[in-house]
């Protein structure tokens, strides 16, 4: 019994110290980012990436609910244009405006996060050539509250997935 008392001491102790140095040392500046070479000319890529409907097809987000409701405003290629989304628990409340766009080479977005959790993000999405392909890199940045510090590693974990998936969907519907 004693031996177990002291295991689950030790466990609650590196709980609290990981908190303690996460709350600390944790920046608030949270970038993350994937790429991937497409074998294809910037052009036909970014028919799958300079739109908000485009993005929609491939974006694994979206794809997490299949009864999710988009309603989109404007074209979905020009500044100003958005769309909101609400799903399910996993997809949440939310909204996506562009804020800037190089045509055929960047797309910039802000994302306002209405449900499960407030917050807001901006997301980038980047075609530069590469050989005879395209090199996609998609990235978000946002601040972390204290509570989303301590989740940083499992949110590196589930962003990575979620960005690679959707990476290797653009890359199917683009080559």
């Amino acid at each position: 019994m004693k031996t177990f008392l002291k295991i689950i001491g030790i466990v609650i102790l590196l709980i609290v110290a990981y908190a303690v140095v996460a709350i600390l040392f944790f920046s608030k500046k949270y970038h993350f980012e994937r790429s991937v070479v497409i074998n294809g000319p910037k052009e036909k890529v970014w028919q799958n990436v300079g739109s908000l409907q485009a993005f929609n097809v491939w974006n694994p987000f979206s794809k997490a609910d299949k009864n999710i409701v988009i309603t989109y405003k404007g074209a979905g290629d020009q500044v100003g244009d958005s769309y909101h989304w609400i799903g399910n628990k996993e997809v949440g409340e939310g909204e996506q405006k562009i804020t800037a766009i190089v045509p055929g080479e960047k797309v910039t977005s802000e994302i306002h996060f209405i449900k499960p959790y407030e917050g807001e993000a901006t997301i980038n999405m980047m075609l530069t050539p590469e050989g005879n392909g395209t090199k996609v890199t998609w990235s978000m940045d946002n601040e972390l509250n204290t509570m989303m510090k301590l989740m940083k590693p499992m949110m590196d974990g589930q962003m990575g997935k979620m960005f690679d998936q959707g990476l290797a969907d653009l890359k199917k519907v683009s080559e």
